[in-house]
């Protein structure tokens, strides 16, 4: 038996019988991050080895306390875990250690979960691409000098590597669903409000970004997702679903698939990436699924305007209180300071006009529900891209205007919280990963996640290690 290799649901299991100490699984997981992470960088802000070891054998001495009880668990370094630090890959916050959990953590470490460190994160999670000052850079499993993106990219590297069975992971514009389609793994985002932030500040105005769970399967993912789920009093939008274990067989013939492909030329793709993609989609035939090319259901230039307008103005709400201390300024990234000063300049108004066009696109996806069952994209438009570049400034003879325009194919599901599976479909010839995005209705998370899991029995493809594990 291959610790390594266990899903973490089976894993539990396994524990929870006997079969299985925490102090072994414990043994396994320290014992590859030391082989591992010296060439990925996935894991920051590490415990020492003596102290998590006491840890998994209090863990076997106590009563269970759920199924993640004397798992190892690396936590994205957005979120706070009381003891350990937050610096959100900033100078600004690099000596930062709360005294409390997050929510979403403090649930996980009620469910068992034995938190060993952070998962690595660009600086304020800013970019798809994981580098910043204080950890430095994320790289790709399966070409170390390629980017692993991002911001969850230290969580998706970490799970490719076998040095972790499931993490937790965020998602504003593709932070959970580029990382898994570079990294072969899963990442899940859900309906905006199933996966409570903590209710700090405003809870009204900013719903773009969410949390959620990335893993090598999609039982895994609905296992972390249960734990994470459930609405919060104190939260105005919060909801319940799932349970979403036991829950995800189904059968998926005669599924109607929509393709938007490249969104009619809106979104340029790198050589092979879209052909790549469109081959990938016979394995939806092969289900038993019809899969049909769509046109662009909304012009792309509405959604990228009401997109940039709509998550300046939360980023600009964030991190103004840092833009306004001179010192603190001095050590904010070029693209904090570009969303700050784009969400200052923004008048009421043009955060209406945003949201309208927003409101529009969510009318407009409640039609294509009626016909469809999931709407496709890819995970990226480009291939993971050298380590030592900022961001991607041209694809296929089109230049970026901004740090994140490379990613544009993500603000479909981003600006309406659309329930969102980024998926592995297999490898270029370059060798490089990349992934399919499984769109669903707002609330029906557990219809793309059984989608998800049909493609993961068809496909398998987390089992393709990379070169180093």
């Amino acid at each position: 038996m291959d610790i390594l290799e266990l899903e973490a649901v089976d894993l539990s299991v396994r524990m929870a019988d006997g079969d299985l100490s925490a102090v072994e699984v414990m043994t396994a997981c320290l014992t590859q991050v030391e082989a591992a992470n010296g060439a990925v960088n996935a894991l920051v802000s590490l415990r020492d080895r003596d102290s998590l070891m006491a840890e998994a054998r209090a863990a076997d001495a106590a009563p269970r306390k759920g199924w993640l009880h004397g798992i190892p668990v690396a936590v994205k370094d957005l979120a706070n875990v009381a003891g350990l630090p937050t610096t959100m890959g900033s100078p600004a916050f690099a000596d930062f250690t709360p005294k409390a959990d997050d929510l979403v953590v403090a649930r996980m470490r009620d469910a068992g979960a034995i938190f060993i460190g952070k998962t690595n994160t660009p600086e304020f999670g800013l970019g798809s691409h994981t580098v910043n000052p204080v950890h430095g850079a994320t790289c790709n499993p399966y070409d170390n000098s390629r980017s692993a993106g991002g911001s969850s990219g230290g969580a998706a590297a970490a799970l490719a590597t076998r040095m972790q069975w499931v993490c937790d992971g965020s998602d504003m514009m593709g932070s959970l669903r580029n990382p898994a389609g570079w990294n072969n793994v899963y990442g899940f985002r859900p309906s905006w409000g199933l996966v409570p932030p903590d209710p700090v500040g405003d809870v009204y105005l900013h719903n773009l970004a969410t949390l959620g769970p990335m893993a090598r399967s999609v039982r895994d993912i609905a296992a972390l997702l249960d734990t994470q789920a459930g609405s919060d009093p104190r939260l105005p939008f919060s909801h319940d679903a799932g349970p979403f274990t036991g829950a995800l067989d189904a059968d998926v013939k005669g599924w109607r698939i929509g393709w938007l492909g490249d969104w009619g030329g809106a979104y340029p793709m790198e050589q092979d990436v879209l052909p790549h993609c469109e081959a990938a989609l016979k394995t939806f035939e092969n289900m038993g699924c019809t899969v049909e090319h769509l046109p662009p259901p909304m012009p792309a230039a509405d959604l990228w305007q009401s997109w940039v307008d709509l998550r300046a103005f939360a980023n600009a709400a964030r991190l103004q209180p840092l833009y306004d201390i001179p010192e603190k300024c001095a050590e904010l990234p070029t693209q904090a300071i570009w969303e700050i000063k784009r969400g200052m300049a923004l008048s009421a108004m043009d955060v209406q006009r945003a949201s309208a066009i927003r409101s529009r696109w969510y009318a407009r996806t409640q039609e294509l529900f009626r016909d469809y069952d999931a709407l496709i994209l890819p995970t990226a438009q480009v291939w993971p891209f050298p380590l030592d570049w900022h961001h991607p400034t041209e694809i296929a003879g089109r230049k970026m205007d901004s740090y994140h325009r490379w990613m544009e194919v993500v603000i479909p599901a981003s600006l309406i919280g659309l329930p969102t599976l980024g998926v592995p479909a297999g490898f270029g010839a370059n060798g490089l990963p990349m992934g399919l995005q499984i769109m669903g209705r707002y609330k029906n998370d557990l219809h793309v996640l059984q989608l998800g899991q049909a493609w993961h029995h068809a496909t398998g493809w987390p089992q393709r290690k990379p070169p180093q594990v």
